[in-house]
């Protein structure tokens, strides 16, 4: 690329509409010597980190997604397209949509993000609920509201499992849904259907390891337990799940669970695309990059985001985050420019934001820096609205209507979250994070 003869304008094609995407997307707009098609099967920028608050009705799915066209229509330079990847040629490099169309490149930037990882358990992969796209929130969610309305209706259901909710993981996906279903359950279904008790209602989180939120440290395990308790929640750890069923789960100690939902955060693996497109592959099926974030073998094909396995400086993989892939996303941009300055690519650099989970209202917790100082609280609320501030401004959303809604949230009663279950409430806040 920017070597004589090749277009005055290099095609850049970005594969996905997440963090890392949109991140890669942002920094290349406006730039004379690229042109960039920016694909995706939604056409819509998701919000990941506030997929469980779809998932309990706190938020509306239109809440947290951002059409794409509308994000880039300022830039003449790209062109945000809503297809499907079908396949991926890296040697060429090109791709090819679900409709049979053929696009060529000059760079290629694979962000086309993760799929569950059901580790082969039986029966999951059918009946499970994975929460890490939109679709998945929403089927979460109309499948509670479905359940508490039959419980109300026909209380023998409840000693069916019809209110027993598991979660598998106890990582932050497992542990945000975990607290905030609880909160549903015992704080809000009781005020939209009185004739059932709060007690009547059951959460229990399962995970083969034994510390809740393992990757954090160990005083952060013991305050998330702390809190999920507080909340109700059952803790099962130390025991895996052998089988999911439609009406059960069973663990590894042979006792059977009585459920009508399994919410699955039990783990993520790349999308397909990335081994079928034969490149190399790593741990969870991401696909290994060099410090460039370009793969090896292939120097005009990047990989970022949850797709690929990101090294830090001393060859340890950074974690899933979403901090981690916008910041890629925007690395592999700055080499694709140096590419066609004929400059050189840099090493990628993470710039640590820490690690953070919401356990519930007034229950956070956070590790910040790179000797990871442990949050709780209030401090750590407070780092988790800065980091997601900072990702939500990446797709040009207003943030003061975000930071109001989550310092409401935050602070009220989790009762005043009943209205949201009820449209018509005059005084039900709305929230308009829309591109301007």
């Amino acid at each position: 690329m920017g070597e004589a003869g090749r277009p005055a304008q290099a095609h850049v094609v970005v594969v996905g509409g997440g963090f890392a995407g949109v991140a890669c997307a942002k920094r290349l707009a406006g730039e004379p010597r690229a042109r960039v098609t920016l694909l995706d099967r939604t056409g819509r920028h998701q919000f990941q980190p506030l997929l469980y608050q779809v998932a309990t009705a706190e938020l509306t799915p239109r809440d947290i997604q951002f059409d794409l066209a509308a994000m880039f229509a300022r830039h003449d330079n790209i062109e945000a397209r809503t297809a499907e990847v079908a396949a991926f040629d890296p040697g060429a490099p090109a791709v090819t949509l679900a409709d049979g169309t053929t696009l060529a490149a000059d760079a290629v930037v694979l962000a086309a993000g993760a799929t569950p990882n059901f580790f082969r358990t039986p029966g999951a992969e059918r009946y499970a609920f994975p929460l890490y796209s939109l679709s998945d929130a929403e089927r979460i969610r109309a499948r509670l509201l479905e359940l508490f309305r039959e419980a109300a209706a026909k209380p023998e259901l409840i000693d069916e499992g019809a209110l027993t909710f598991v979660v598998v993981g106890s990582g932050p996906t497992g542990v945000e849904i975990a607290g905030a279903v609880a909160e549903l359950a015992h704080d809000v279904m009781p005020h939209v259907h009185p004739q059932l008790s709060a007690a009547r209602a059951t959460v229990i989180v399962v995970d083969h390891g034994h510390a809740v939120l393992g990757a954090f440290s160990a005083e952060a395990h013991d305050y998330a337990a702390r809190q999920l308790r507080r909340r109700g929640v059952e803790l099962r750890l130390g025991t895996a799940v052998k089988e999911v069923a439609h009406d059960r789960v069973v663990l590894g100690d042979g006792t059977s669970v009585p459920t009508r939902l399994t919410i699955w955060g039990g783990g993520e693996q790349a999308v397909p695309l990335a081994g079928q497109s034969g490149l190399p592959q790593g741990r969870g099926g991401r696909v290994d990059v060099d410090a460039d974030l370009s793969v090896p073998g292939f120097p005009a094909v990047y990989a970022v985001g949850d797709v690929a396995n990101i090294p830090d400086r001393d060859g340890a993989l950074l974690p899933q985050l979403g901090s981690v892939a916008q910041q890629a996303g925007d690395w592999a941009a700055g080499n694709i420019i140096a590419d066609l300055e004929g400059g050189n690519r840099q090493p990628f650099h993470y710039q640590d934001k820490g690690i953070m989970a919401m356990i519930g209202r007034k229950a956070a917790v956070a590790e910040i820096g790179a000797r990871r100082h442990e949050l709780d609280g209030r401090l750590a609320f407070t780092a988790w609205l800065g980091v997601h501030a900072q990702l939500l401004a990446n797709t040009g959303a207003e943030l003061r209507a975000f930071l109001a809604w989550a310092e409401e949230f935050y602070l009220r009663p989790a009762h005043r979250s009943a209205k949201l279950l009820h449209p018509s409430a005059v005084d039900v806040p709305r929230i308009d994070w829309s591109s301007p």
